[in-house]
């Protein structure tokens, strides 16, 4: 019986030290668009619906390190490009974790703003749902944003970095898949390196004039009064 004992705990303590937590690296996040959805219903939409993809694909990086990190633009899929021009290439999201706080480069109509504030708390809800992506276990959690738009995530606690894609963030581990229903988007971590990465990227934008969250929000839905649901579509991808 000893002998089962001492088997059982080597076992344990092999397992124990196998497991390897990551704190440095790149994730790739795959990020689809139902471009017709965002579009909602009303004249404009009707116009563009037909000159317009249904689906459109964009690459995004996430490096981080230790507490820190920066999520933005790798490349579009060329087959999916909308006919509206779009600035997401200038976007920039810095985190750290540690201070709580982030800066976020937000290009609007042509023009560069610079967020700057404290993280806000996202009041996840964790559930029992488990799911595989990029070879990591992840559960899920929910939250709600803008206090209607529900978000749901799966987050990995191998690796530690506490944020996500976008400016989501405050779960027990990186966030490497995403959907929110209501903006008809997903995020999904399509591969993740952890050799070779070049940290010195995780540096905050400055690029832009300083701007508070609730007047860009504003200008924005004044240029897109027309445009139906889209308009409220642009307010949150720039708020997220």
């Amino acid at each position: 019986m000893k002998k089962v004992f001492f088997v059982a705990a080597l076992f344990i303590s092999a397992n124990c030290f196998s497991q390897v937590f990551i704190d440095k690296g790149m994730v790739e996040y795959e990020v689809k668009v139902n471009n017709h959805k965002t579009m909602g219903e009303g004249m404009w939409a009707d116009l563009m619906r037909d000159k317009t993809p249904k689906f459109s694909t964009t690459y995004y990086n996430l490096i981080f390190n230790n507490n820190k990190s920066v999520y933005l633009f790798n490349r579009k899929d060329p087959a999916a490009r909308v006919p509206w021009g779009t600035d997401v290439e200038e976007d920039i999201w810095y985190h750290d974790y540690v201070h709580d706080n982030f800066v976020n480069q937000k290009t609007i109509f042509g023009e560069s703003f610079l967020l700057a504030d404290s993280l806000s708390n996202i009041k996840w809800k964790i559930t029992n749902e488990n799911r595989e992506i990029a070879g990591f276990n992840c559960r899920k959690a929910v939250a709600v944003l803008f206090d209607s738009v529900y978000v749901f995530a799966f987050y990995t606690d191998e690796i530690t970095v506490t944020g996500g894609p976008m400016g989501l963030h405050g779960l027990p581990g990186l966030i490497l898949g995403v959907t929110i229903p209501r903006m008809f988007t997903s995020w999904v971590a399509t591969k993740i390196e952890v050799n070779g990465v070049d940290d010195k990227k995780i540096v905050a934008p400055k690029k832009g004039k300083l701007k508070k969250a609730g007047d860009l929000a504003e200008t924005i839905l004044k240029a897109t009064k027309d445009w139906g649901n889209y308009g409220q579509q642009a307010v949150w991808n720039a708020l997220l």
